[in-house]
Parts: structure tokens; C-alpha cells; sequence
């Protein structure tokens, strides 16, 4: 049986996560410009995709690392990819990564700056038949979340990483926010909050095209960082959740060339609150979580907007149509640590007396670019740091200098978002 209350306080603790995703409120036009810095550190620069070898599709949030180093980057959703890296590393190789595949080894002397085409090939091994060591996938994610302590970086890291969100009404771009982050990762085996602070960003928004009402996104890069699991194992995983869902396992796969448990989870049937469903994807040696991809289930579309809504207009009904979410982690001298995340949103807005709804759709990723080992020395000032409460789109200066990243890597962004920058860059040269 499970235990009275553990529903309403473990929705709490979730809540407190997802409650900040969205704010539907009147306009605010206001926002503070943030400092440009320059970089003079002196790299070189690739751009590229990544496909698969007979389909010619493109993969999309590919990993390529360059060996090493902490130095990586994401391909964007057209398997494109842009890699910054300083000259004096340009001797080493780049391991190019997606789950399912196997993994492929070049030398930066082999790219090409403007057009490198990397194709990977299915991982073919039968690997539904692999003999897994655990008597049931219950047992294997309770293990999995033992080890942490072990499987997980344990030391203070401070990393840089890259922020974007974007909001589109209907397939029209509306809002573009982008951000160098850099974030003071406290250690796996403590309940000590990851610190944030923003280095560069800049963003616009079309409220002509918002209507009466600003869509708004609150938590900014604070949002994709807890979808962390493995540091805020509450989120998805507590002491209940073997009453709370049903694990199976599903076919094995390969990442980075090591064997890759699947695991399904889904709420159980008589559970009628909103949980999550999706598959967990766990190293075979280790037991480290790898990757996540889950859900929300929207079946009740009016309990489940209780997890995203904070203010909206009383004329307006808003219901979620979309919530997926998805965190990747990178492993290095055998410590696994965050690496990437994204979250999808989508949301109609029926209005009162009204024969048209509004449909909102929100994709807000963040992926580690680089780190290094820290201490509290290095720590921000409480006055520097981002807030929690921060809403992106209303706190970043426009889309003006070209070379605004410098360094930095970055997510290539894709067609339909380069469309728009060029659009507010047009804009701003006739204003």
C-alpha cells in the first residue's frame, strides 16, 4: 500500500521544479541589457553534421568531445553542428556519440572548417538476448540509484554551458533567448543547490505577434538544470516509486560503444494523479544512469496545467498538449556527470467568446560545453548570481553583434530559428 500523504508531498517536490516552467500574463516589455565581454583566446572553428551512414538522416543532439579535454558540443535538430576549439588543442581527435550507434574516432586535421559530414552506423549487434544480472528492472534502477554516490562526480565543478529557449505561436517564432551560463555544480553526494550566473545572453522578443498576452517561461537555465535527475533524485525516483510505477525492460542498445540497459517506466494504473512514463537508459557496467526520456501523462489535461500554470488571464483556459523531457550525462575517468538536457512544451489557450485558440509551443535545452574542477573560492557574489525566479526573455539584451559568443561554444540553431534572428537583425539596422 502506499503511504497516506506520499502522493501530495512527492507532488510538492516535483511541483517545485515544473511549477516555474510558465507564466501567462499580461505584457511586460522591459528588460535590462547584460554586459558583452571579449574573448581573445585564439581557436579554431568547425562546422558540420552528423548522419547516419545509409539514411543519410540527420542526428539530432549528437555528442561530439574533443578527447582530452571537457571541450564538447550538441548537433541541433538538423544534425548540425558548430565546434570551437583553442589552437593549441588542435593535434587532438574528437569522439563523435548517439545512442544506438556506434561510435566514431577523427582527427581535428580531418575536418572540414566549413562543412564536415560525419556519418555513424547503427550499432547492428543483437542485443535483445544479453543476459541482464539483476532478477527484475525494479531491482536494477533501486541499484542504480545506490550507487550514485560512487558513479557520479563528487568534487566541486564549475562548467560553462550553453542556454537556449525559444517560443514559437503555432510555427512562428515569437521569442529567442540565448545565454553563455556558467553554472558552480555542487557535488553529487550532497543536497547542496547547483549555483548559476550568467556571462553573456541576448534575446528578443515579437510581443505584436504575442497578441494580449505574454507567454512566459520563469527559471530560465535554472529549469533544465534540475532536470538532473541524478543529483535531484525526487523528481522521478523517492522511496515509493515502486508503488508509484511499473518498471519493465525493453531491447539493450549502445552508446559510446558500452552496453546500455533500457528500462520502461510508466504510473500504474490505478494511480490517478499526473506522473511521468519513459525509459531510462543505464550503463551495464556500472550501473550509472546515462540518458533519460520521459513524459508527462497529459490524459488529465486540467490536473496536469496545475504543474506549469501561475497566472493567466480569467477569460482564458490553458492546457498542456506537450511536456517531454530529456537529460544526458558524459563520463569521464570512469565519473559520470550532467551533459545536456531539454524540455518541450506545448500549450492551447481557449479564450471565452472566442471561435480561435492560441497554441504556444516552448523548446528550452542547455548542454556543458566545458569544465574544471572547483572550490568555494570561486564562488559568484550573492549579487551576481541568476535567480531562480529569472524569465529570460524579459532580462537579455537583442540580437545585435555577430561574433557575440566569440569562443564559446554554442548549439547550432536551426533553419527556422536562423530565419528569425535574420528577421530582428534586418529589423534593428532599419531602426
Amino acid at each position: 500500500m502506499i503511504k497516506q500523504g506520499s502522493f501530495s508531498t512527492r507532488k510538492s517536490y516535483v511541483t517545485s521544479f515544473f511549477l516555474f516552467l510558465l507564466i501567462i500574463g499580461f505584457q511586460n516589455q522591459s528588460y535590462a541589457a547584460n554586459r558583452i565581454l571579449n574573448d581573445t583566446i585564439e581557436y579554431s572553428e568547425y562546422r558540420g553534421k552528423v548522419i547516419d551512414v545509409k539514411t543519410k538522416k540527420p542526428l539530432e543532439y549528437a555528442t561530439l568531445l574533443v578527447n582530452g579535454t571537457n571541450i564538447s558540443t550538441i548537433t541541433n535538430s538538423q544534425g548540425g553542428f558548430l565546434l570551437k576549439v583553442p589552437k593549441i588543442f588542435s593535434d587532438r581527435r574528437v569522439t563523435v556519440s548517439f545512442l544506438g550507434y556506434t561510435s566514431k574516432v577523427m582527427s581535428l586535421a580531418d575536418f572540414d572548417p566549413k562543412n564536415t559530414i560525419i556519418k555513424l552506423e547503427i550499432y547492428i549487434e543483437e542485443l535483445s538476448e544479453v543476459k541482464i544480472n539483476v532478477k527484475d528492472a525494479t531491482s536494477l534502477v533501486q541499484e542504480m540509484l545506490k550507487r550514485k554516490g560512487n558513479n557520479y562526480v563528487n568534487d566541486d565543478l564549475k562548467m560553462t554551458s550553453f542556454y537556449r529557449e525559444t517560443i514559437k505561436k503555432r510555427r512562428t517564432y515569437v521569442s529567442l533567448s540565448e545565454a553563455v551560463v556558467e553554472i558552480y555544480k555542487q557535488p553529487y553526494s550532497t543536497d547542496r543547490s547547483d549555483i548559476l550566473k550568467i556571462y553573456k545572453a541576448r534575446k528578443s522578443t515579437d510581443y505584436n505577434k504575442l497578441d494580449t498576452v505574454a507567454f512566459k517561461l520563469r527559471g530560465g537555465p535554472f529549469t533544465t538544470l534540475y532536470l538532473d535527475i541524478m543529483k535531484n533524485t525526487a523528481m522521478l525516483f523517492d522511496e515509493d516509486m515502486a508503488d508509484i510505477y511499473d518498471f519493465t525492460f525493453d531491447n539493450s542498445t549502445k552508446i559510446d560503444n558500452r552496453l546500455i540497459y533500457v528500462v520502461n517506466f510508466k504510473q500504474k494504473r490505478y494511480i490517478n494523479e499526473p506522473y511521468y512514463y519513459g525509459k531510462l537508459y543505464i550503463d551495464a557496467q556500472t550501473l550509472a544512469l546515462t540518458n533519460a526520456k520521459f513524459y508527462l501523462n497529459l490524459e488529465n489535461k486540467q490536473k496536469a496545467s496545475k504543474f506549469f500554470i501561475i497566472k493567466k488571464p480569467k477569460n482564458a483556459k490553458v492546457l498542456p498538449i506537450e511536456a517531454y523531457y530529456q537529460v544526458e550525462y558524459r563520463e569521464k575517468d570512469g565519473k559520470w556527470v550532467y551533459g545536456y538536457s531539454r524540455i518541450q512544451l506545448g500549450f492551447k489557450i481557449n479564450w471565452d467568446k472566442k471561435w480561435f485558440n492560441s497554441i504556444y509551443y516552448s523548446t528550452i535545452e542547455m548542454a556543458i560545453t566545458d569544465w574544471e574542477k572547483s572550490d568555494d573560492k570561486q564562488l559568484p557574489k550573492l549579487k551576481e548570481r541568476l535567480r531562480p525566479s529569472v524569465i529570460m526573455s524579459d532580462n537579455t539584451s537583442g540580437f545585435k553583434d555577430p561574433e557575440f559568443w566569440g569562443a564559446y561554444n554554442v548549439i547550432e540553431p536551426d533553419k527556422p530559428i536562423e530565419s528569425a534572428i535574420e528577421k530582428i537583425q534586418r529589423q534593428l539596422k532599419r531602426n
